[in-house]
């Protein structure tokens, strides 16, 4: 009951995490039946402790560890005995940014687990952003804005290409200028330190999407 998610295409991952939580967890109970982790923030004994919690009314309990690459050498060497005799209970699922199985736990690893391969994620820029947010998709979005800030793209350049992609565009002189209202704010709180650059630019985007019209 190990999975093991390699590669960077986030959407498909998801898909595939969605499938699984369908298939073992009751919606009503998901909140006491699910935990997500983060790899650089676990310890060993946080993960053993979520182990050892039993499910809720139900018989399974689904952990998932994203950015699995960056866990600690002590909960690697832990996980990797555990692959080997995993209890019944619990679906552990690893997701790891990167698809190299040279990576020494990830080809220990993949000898016990179900290994998943997904490809790597499509290129991407603010043309695509600003068409998901013409769309009002703001999971899609998030994700293409993670993935650009991943990739080093700095956070003046994705205003400005959004900017630019906005000015070729047929938006209403209205919906613009709240969009450009919207655009200087998140600005002037990353030049001024007011926000996290990443979590102004979140907040763009909910914003934008909250305000643009879907395509038909």
């Amino acid at each position: 009951m190990v999975y093991l998610f390699l590669g960077q295409d986030t959407f498909s991952k998801e898909t595939q995490f969605k499938s699984l939580k369908q298939k073992f967890l009751e919606p009503n109970l998901e909140q006491f039946n699910l935990d997500i982790l983060y790899a650089r923030e676990l310890t060993l004994k946080g993960l053993q402790e979520k182990l050892l919690c039993l499910p809720v009314k139900t018989a399974k309990r689904l952990i998932l560890i994203k950015e699995a690459q960056d866990l600690k050498e002590e909960v690697r060497e832990f996980i990797l005995k555990y692959a080997i005799k995993p209890l019944p209970q619990v679906i552990l699922v690893l997701d790891a940014w990167q698809q190299e199985r040279s990576n020494e736990f990830i080809n220990r690893l993949s000898r016990y687990a179900k290994t998943l391969t997904f490809k790597t994620t499509p290129k991407v820029d603010s043309f695509t952003l600003s068409r998901s947010i013409e769309l009002r998709r703001p999971d899609y979005a998030l994700r293409i804005l993670n993935q650009l800030l991943r990739e080093g793209e700095r956070p003046e350049r994705i205003l400005g290409g959004l900017r630019f992609s906005w000015e070729r565009g047929t938006a209403s002189p209205i919906e613009m200028r709240r969009r450009l209202k919207l655009l200087l704010n998140c600005d002037r709180d990353i030049k001024t330190g007011r926000l996290n650059p990443a979590f102004a630019l979140e907040k763009l985007i909910i914003g934008l999407c909250g305000l643009s019209k879907p395509l038909h």
